[in-house]
């Protein structure tokens, strides 16, 4: 079994970033829109970046414009809405695909490491399921993330630790990061 340190993304500007330079900390990975219902999950985000930071903490972010093209502008006017509507600070990469034959072998591997288990109960977590099966459907058995705003959590030896669905509440998030710091 591999981790998250066997892999290279694309910052903002293009340029090749290893994931190894983040060893040693924990991670939360998450593919993000900037028109997406969960959006407003961006103020939790920074806000346990913050505090959290300083033990050891980051959060990558990696937009994503494949679940109903809720991210359709360029990584400048990505990155330039996320710091001015949400003041965010942390790593943003380029925006990648999550699905399909073009998705980001991080993402690849860590819903493998993690697959999807569902977005929990309730009418509005069923309604949610049915339209990501829906626009999902395209991509068969490399429809590796439902939806925005996923995240996952990864330990300081590079592992994948949890999954979360946007459903899951951002306290319950912030409560599984701490336990790994």
């Amino acid at each position: 079994m591999g981790t998250v340190y066997d892999f290279t993304v694309k910052d903002r500007e293009g340029n090749e970033k290893s994931l190894k330079d983040y060893e040693g900390k924990v991670l939360l990975i998450v593919n993000t829109a900037t028109g997406c219902g969960f959006t407003p999950h961006y103020d939790p985000l920074e806000a346990m970046y913050k505090e959290l930071k300083e033990k050891g903490f980051e959060i990558l972010d990696f937009p994503c414009n494949q679940f109903a093209g809720q991210a359709p502008d360029s990584d400048e006017k990505i990155n330039e809405f996320c710091t001015m509507k949400f003041g965010t600070e942390f790593p943003r990469f380029a925006k990648i695909e999550v699905n399909g034959e073009n998705a980001l072998p991080l993402f690849a591997f860590l819903a493998t490491e993690k697959p999807f288990e569902g977005f929990g109960k309730g009418i509005k977590n069923a309604a949610l399921e049915k339209f990501a099966n829906a626009n999902n459907k395209k991509f068969g058995e490399k429809a590796y993330i439902k939806w925005n705003f996923t995240k996952f959590l990864v330990n300081r030896k590079g592992e994948v630790v949890a999954r979360f669905e946007p459903t899951v509440d951002m306290e319950e998030v912030k409560q599984a990061v701490e336990a790994e710091l």
